[in-house]
C-alpha cells in the first residue's frame, strides 16, 4: 500500500494559480489510480480530478478546463495544477489512491488517503 503527503496548499487570490503535489511512498505506484478530493467546511468530501495508470484523466464539472491533473511514475509523484481559481474552489484537497478507477468510487470506497493540504482563495 502507498501512502501519500500532500504540499502546496495556500492563500491566493480570485484569478490566481496553485499547484498542489502529492508525494507518494511504497511500491508499486505506477499500479494505482490516483485522484485529488476536496472538502470545503460544512461540505461533504467531493471528486476533483483522476488519473488513471496509463494517464487517462478526468474532471468534475466544475473543474473542467481550469485544473490539469498530472503523474509521473518515476517520481512517485502527482500533481494538480489549478488556474483561474474562485472563491468556491477553497477547500482542503485530498490526494487518493486506490486500484480501482477513482473517478468511479464513492468517497467513502477510496482506499488510501493523504492528510490534506489547504487552499483558500480570496475573493
Amino acid at each position: 500500500q502507498v501512502q501519500l503527503v500532500e504540499s502546496g496548499g495556500g492563500l491566493v487570490q480570485t484569478g490566481g494559480s496553485l499547484r498542489l503535489s502529492c508525494a507518494a511512498s511504497g511500491r508499486a505506484f505506477s499500479r494505482y489510480e490516483m485522484g485529488w478530493f476536496r472538502q470545503a467546511p460544512g461540505k461533504e468530501r467531493e471528486f476533483v480530478a483522476g488519473i488513471s495508470r496509463i494517464s487517462i484523466t478526468s474532471y468534475a464539472d466544475s473543474v473542467k478546463g481550469r485544473f490539469t491533473i498530472s503523474r509521473d511514475n518515476a517520481k512517485n509523484t502527482v500533481n494538480l495544477q489549478m488556474n483561474s481559481l474562485k472563491p468556491e474552489d477553497t477547500a482542503v484537497y485530498y490526494c487518493a489512491a486506490d486500484l480501482r478507477p477513482i473517478s468511479r468510487l464513492q468517497t467513502r470506497d477510496v482506499a488510501t488517503w493523504g492528510q490534506g493540504t489547504l487552499v483558500t482563495v480570496s475573493s
